[in-house]
Order: structure tokens, then C-alpha cells, then sequence
């Protein structure tokens, strides 16, 4: 536990600390009043209203939509497999600023919706609704599916034997042994939408508001920062509670489990029912996913002249079109981000890693507290942590400022939650008595872990890899206040060219996120290949 505890009280709990310190005292004396006197205002208690309910509703539509897919892709062998996998994780790294922006294209004013039915959605719960499915649907997928691809089905399929229904097969023996795994999937989703900011901004309008938009709004808008160090507050006692319910809970359903190769456990689809649920999977996939890409990647094409690649050639040049909102090319952005990303998912892997097998020996309260604290920097929010590191990480020391490893450390803050909830319901399923079968036979500890946890969690590892390297690519609230102007990331330069007028500005903002698309698919592709390839060493 020594490195993970260093790691998140150094970068994480000594920024937020400090910004949240400078809101509450002023003139050297605490103004704790000020947190009853924002509490009791009618349009704060309306922001923490609308951002528990609509984070509830989020969540259990996700789970609704999302769990036939975990489904399909973990029992199911079908042509396209693999590229499937890697289309419903891409929408998971895109900045929120772009989610919005393509649902707005879909559901707004002149939008597909509004041209063929003349219906708009934008500026209501159900925009922003439908966008968090988008957004969190890879969550679902793939934490449920990849523990979901390793049980063993012989189990269900005796309860059958033994005359259960396929239902009462499904509720008694598969339900709670992914109890762990749904949950740890729900509670990130929660956590991702009690927190929503991009999205909300954009599609919400006025009338909505989370405590992430309201905190940037007191922050960057009104300087008001006794209330945003109050809403921090709230949201970071309203996120540590449900991490504690959370914990308690899943602790007393966890159980050893028999986890087998997933070559296996899938097989193709049979019957008339196993090939509609695939196709209204791949529907789901077609209409939730896909549209909202198709329509940035047209109009990334979409010229004044007409369809070509003008906007990609704009992105290799300074200040085009007159444009100054770059020091470098914007193009250049695309190596800054998988540099960051790379350097960012070794970080989290390790700290992770670390927390996650120290997690499994449940060794004391000491650390099943550290699991939920694990969680924390997915629920508070982004702008607290960006400005805690520009305020905190200035002097000697810890001067890094001007250093390129400060935007992977705030990267990585955001990926250590994943590598952990990922490894940590595969861990704990692993019997212990090959751990003390090893041990009789004369195996340290070290050796009993790379001869017997390893295999069997090699998959939940590259899992992780993939969730920490894609949401290294798509970090934003933190990175923007840290990135430097000659090296920013990919989605630093599309909410750049998003926050300044101009056709171009926006086609280059269309291509860019193209671009973003492209580089997580490919890489989620060559995540799957590895994992297919390794998959017969298990």
C-alpha cells in the first residue's frame, strides 16, 4: 500500500486540500459559515437535486442498455467480434465537449432529428441522458464482460440440469457471482455522471446545471471561490459515502469463483432468441454509437468548398486561416497525447496494480477504507484538481510546473480507479487454496503471485491497460489548466478550436476528434489482438 497511499496524498489529496483551504479561509480565519449559508440557497439546493437524479437515471438506463451487450460480447463467437468491442469503448475517450457537441448535431436545432421529424431533444434531461449512455456504455461492457467471459457456464447449465428455468439458473448461480464486477461497473458510471460537466453545459442549457458546471461556473465566471471550495466539498463527502455503501455492500457478496479460458465459454449464437438478442445488440451499437461518430467524422469532410481533406491540411500549419489559437501545429497534438497516455497507463498500472493486490489480502479496516478513498478522484471534480496542481506544484521540491510529467500524473489520477475496480473482482475470485498450495510447496509469496494470481488475471490487466490508456487520451478537466500551450493534448486543442468562432476553427475541431477516434480504435484493436492471441496460456 506504501506507493498508492504516497501517490494520491502527494497528487491528489494535498491539491484538493489546498484549493479547497484557500476558498474557506480568508484573512487567516476559517469561514466555515459560509458553508450553511451556501447549503441553504434555493439554486444550489436545485444543482445538488438535478445532479443525484439525473446521475441515478443515467446509471440505470446504462445498466438497461449496456448489460445485453456484456452479454453477447462474452458468451457469443461472431464475425467482427473484436472490432465491435473496440467501437463501443471509442465514445469512452472522446472529450465531453465533443459528446455534446455530436448528440447536439443529432438532436438540435437543424439537426437529424429536427430535419426528419422535426423533434428536438436538445435542453432536456433526455439529450443528456442519451449522451451519458453513449459515453458510459463502454463501462458496462467491458467490466461486466470481462469478468462475465470467464465463468465457468457448466455451472448454470447443471442448475438447469437439476430443473431450474434459464431464468432461475441466471438469478441463483451467474447474478451473484457478477454481482461484484455490476457493481463496480454502476458505481463508475454514477461516478463519471454525478460529475458530468461537458455534456451538461451543452446540452442541459441554462436550466440545467451539475455540481461540476455550477463549480465551474462559481470558479472561472464569478471568482467566487468560497462557493466553489463549498460545492467541492459537498461533492467530495456525497461521493465518499457512496464509496462507503458501495464497499460494505459488494464486501459481504464476494465469493471465490472457478474462472476458466473465455475461448471456452463463447460459442456461436443458437436458437431464433440468441441471434435476435445479437442483432438488437448490434442495432444498439448502430443507432447509440455509431450515428453520433458518423456525424463528426462527415463533418470533419465537410468543407466550403464541398467533401475533402481541407481541414486536415489546415491542422499541420500555425494560425491558419488566421487563426492564432496554437504556438505549434494542432497536428502535433497527436504524438503529445500517446506520449501522455502511454507514460500515464504505466503510472496507473503500477499504482493500481499495487492497490489492487493489496486490496485482495483484505488485511484490516485500514485498507478496506483505502478501496473507496481509491475512488475519489472520479468524483471530485476536475477543475478543483487542475487549479490544486497549478497552486501546490510551484515550489521546490515538487517545481513541475514546467515539467511534461505533470499532465500524465493528473492522467494517471483518473486511471488508477479503473485498473483497480477492473482487477479487483478477478482477484478476489481466485481461490485461495492454490495461493496456499503454492506456499506448501515452498513458493514465496512473489513467486506464488506470478505463478498463480498472474495467469489467471492477465486478462482484468490488459483490460485495465486499455480503460487507463483510453481515458488518459480523452482526460480533460484537469489537463486543461496544466497542459502548455506548445504541447497540448488532443483534447486541449479541440476545445481550443471549439472555443473560438470560425468554420474553420470548428471543421479542424471535427477533425481533430476524427483523428481521436481513429487512434483509440486502432489501439483498442491491437489490445484485443494481444488478448485473442494470449488467450490459450491461461
Amino acid at each position: 500500500m506504501a506507493v498508492p497511499v504516497a501517490f494520491f496524498a502527494l497528487f491528489f489529496a494535498y491539491p484538493v486540500t489546498a484549493i479547497v483551504g484557500r476558498g474557506l479561509k480568508m484573512g487567516g480565519d476559517w469561514q466555515f459559515a459560509r458553508i450553511g449559508e451556501v447549503l441553504s440557497r434555493p439554486d444550489i439546493l436545485g444543482v445538488l437535486w438535478f445532479t443525484t437524479w439525473q446521475a441515478l437515471a443515467s446509471t440505470a438506463l446504462t445498466l438497461l442498455i449496456a448489460l445485453p451487450g456484456a452479454y453477447v460480447l462474452a458468451r457469443f463467437d461472431f464475425p467482427g467480434k473484436q472490432l465491435l468491442r473496440a467501437v463501443v469503448t471509442v465514445p469512452f475517450v472522446l472529450p465531453t465537449v465533443v459528446v455534446g457537441t455530436a448528440f447536439l448535431a443529432l438532436l438540435g436545432r437543424g439537426g437529424l432529428l429536427d430535419e426528419l421529424w422535426g423533434v428536438r431533444l436538445d435542453t432536456t434531461v433526455w439529450a443528456i441522458l442519451l449522451a451519458h449512455v453513449f459515453f458510459n456504455y463502454a463501462v458496462v461492457v467491458r467490466t461486466v464482460g470481462g469478468l462475465w467471459s470467464q465463468l465457468d457456464p457448466r455451472q448454470e447449465e447443471a442448475a438447469r440440469v437439476l430443473g431450474a428455468g434459464r431464468f432461475a439458473a441466471f438469478r441463483r448461480v451467474t447474478l451473484p457471482a457478477l454481482t461484484p464486477a455490476v457493481a463496480a461497473a454502476a458505481l463508475m458510471v454514477f461516478l463519471f455522471t454525478f460529475t458530468s460537466f461537458g455534456v451538461v453545459q451543452i446540452l442541459g442549457g441554462p436550466a440545467y446545471s451539475t455540481l461540476e458546471v455550477e463549480i465551474y461556473r462559481q470558479t472561472a465566471q464569478l471568482l467566487d471561490l468560497p462557493t466553489a471550495a463549498v460545492l467541492t466539498l459537498v461533492q467530495f463527502a456525497a461521493v465518499g459515502g457512496i464509496l462507503a455503501v458501495h464497499a460494505a455492500t459488494v464486501r459481504r457478496r464476494e465469493r471465490a469463483l472457478k474462472l476458466v479460458d473465455p475461448a471456452q465459454t463463447s460459442r456461436r449464437p443458437r436458437g431464433a432468441g440468441q441471434w435476435a438478442l445479437l442483432g438488437g445488440v448490434l442495432l444498439t451499437a448502430l443507432v447509440l454509437i455509431l450515428l453520433p461518430l458518423g456525424v463528426l467524422v462527415e463533418r470533419s469532410f465537410d468543407g466550403p468548398g464541398g467533401y475533402g481533406f481541407g481541414y486536415y491540411e489546415a491542422l499541420q500549419s500555425v494560425g491558419a486561416g488566421g487563426s492564432s489559437t496554437f504556438l505549434v501545429p494542432p497536428l502535433e497534438a497527436v504524438g503529445n497525447s500517446l506520449r501522455y497516455a502511454l507514460v500515464a497507463t504505466l503510472i496507473a498500472l503500477v499504482v493500481g496494480g499495487l492497490a489492487a493486490a493489496a486490496l485482495t489480502r483484505r488485511a484490516g479496516r485500514l485498507v478496506r477504507g483505502f478501496d473507496a478513498l481509491l475512488m475519489l478522484p472520479l468524483g471530485v471534480s476536475a477543475v478543483t484538481v487542475g487549479f490544486g496542481f497549478l497552486i501546490t506544484l510551484d515550489e521546490p521540491p515538487l517545481d513541475l510546473r514546467t515539467s511534461w510529467i505533470l499532465v500524465p500524473l493528473a492522467q494517471a489520477l483518473v486511471g488508477v480507479p479503473f485498473v483497480v475496480r477492473t482487477m479487483l473482482p478477478v482477484l478476489r475470485a481466485v481461490d485461495d487454496r492454490l495461493r496456499e498450495a503454492a506456499a506448501v510447496l515452498g513458493a514465496s509469496p512473489l513467486r506464488a503471485w506470478r505463478e498463480v494470481d498472474l495467469p489467471l488475471v492477465r486478462r482484468a490487466v490488459l483490460v485495465a491497460a486499455g480503460f487507463a490508456f483510453a481515458v488518459s487520451l480523452g482526460e480533460f478537466g484537469a489537463t486543461v489548466f496544466i497542459a502548455r500551450p506548445d504541447n497540448p493534448t488532443l483534447p486541449v486543442a479541440v476545445a481550443r478550436l471549439l472555443g473560438r468562432s470560425g468554420e474553420l476553427n470548428y471543421g479542424q475541431a471535427m477533425a481533430l476528434s476524427t483523428i481521436l477516434m481513429l487512434v483509440c480504435a486502432v489501439s483498442l484493436l491491437l489490445l484485443e489482438r494481444i488478448r485473442t492471441d494470449r488467450s490459450g496460456e491461461f
